[in-house]
């Protein structure tokens, strides 16, 4: 895996991201297609209605059962994947990427999946990538009450730390058990990380992080699977944060 700093990049993934972020994937030529395959694992583009999961890497289940690529996912279904594993899946105008050893419990106020609406994530536990627009939602810790304003996130789950980034958009949060331990963030680009926990001094439960764990181009993924953009596009070759393996 590349680590933070690295500035060497596969020339085949600068090719890939720009497209991306031009909306091309959708009329790759073949050859780039096989690239993409390569890469991505499959050439980005909008899920076709009627799927949920995009790709599953090692293990992971819905409500129990083993996941396929076919399985569809609800508003209110749980999703756990097993250790080394990962899923990238959409639920509405939600994607998101778990990681392995997460569980994750979708809250909604639809029962029809194909009208689904998110209204919040109760995070047991792990880590999650998950963007969302226009309708606003509650994601739950052990630790954090975080209020999502239609943005890009990225959150891992502790029972006794949050980390959460807010990549672009608006977010309020709120350490669990302590009202004055509170933050609104408004970001553009990955400005202000954050942990949250709790059994600090009231007040002093919420302070600044690092960036870590999440890339650029898994915003540009998940985004292309719901038919958006993300709001950022790399500027020319001179990106340089984090980049994970698809």
């Amino acid at each position: 895996m590349e680590r933070f700093g690295d500035t060497e990049e596969d020339p085949r993934r600068r090719v890939l991201i720009n497209a991306l972020a031009a909306g091309l994937f959708t009329t790759l030529l073949p050859a780039r297609g096989a690239m993409a395959d390569s890469i991505f694992g499959s050439p980005p583009s909008k899920l076709p209605d009627g799927q949920s999961i995009y790709r599953i890497s090692g293990n992971a289940s819905i409500n129990g059962k083993e996941a396929t690529l076919g399985t569809r996912i609800g508003p209110n279904d749980t999703v756990r994947t097993g250790k080394n594993s990962e899923i990238v899946f959409v639920v509405g105008a939600n994607a998101m990427i778990m990681r392995g050893d997460s569980e994750v419990e979708l809250q909604g106020d639809s029962k029809n999946i194909a009208s689904a609406v998110i209204s919040g994530l109760r995070m047991l536990s792990g880590k999650l990538l998950s963007v969302s627009r226009s309708r606003g939602m509650t994601v739950k810790t052990k630790t954090a009450t975080l209020g999502i304003r239609g943005t890009g996130i990225y959150v891992e789950a502790d029972p006794e730390l949050t980390y959460f980034c807010t990549c672009y958009g608006i977010t309020d949060v709120m350490a669990n058990g302590d009202p004055d331990s509170r933050d609104t963030v408004v970001a553009t680009h990955h400005d202000k990380p954050l942990y949250i926990t709790s059994g600090e001094q009231a007040g002093k439960n919420i302070r600044l992080a690092g960036f870590r764990d999440h890339t650029d181009q898994e915003l540009m993924l998940v985004e292309t699977l719901v038919g958006r953009t993300t709001p950022f596009v790399f500027p020319g070759n001179s990106y340089g944060a984090p980049r994970r393996t698809y």
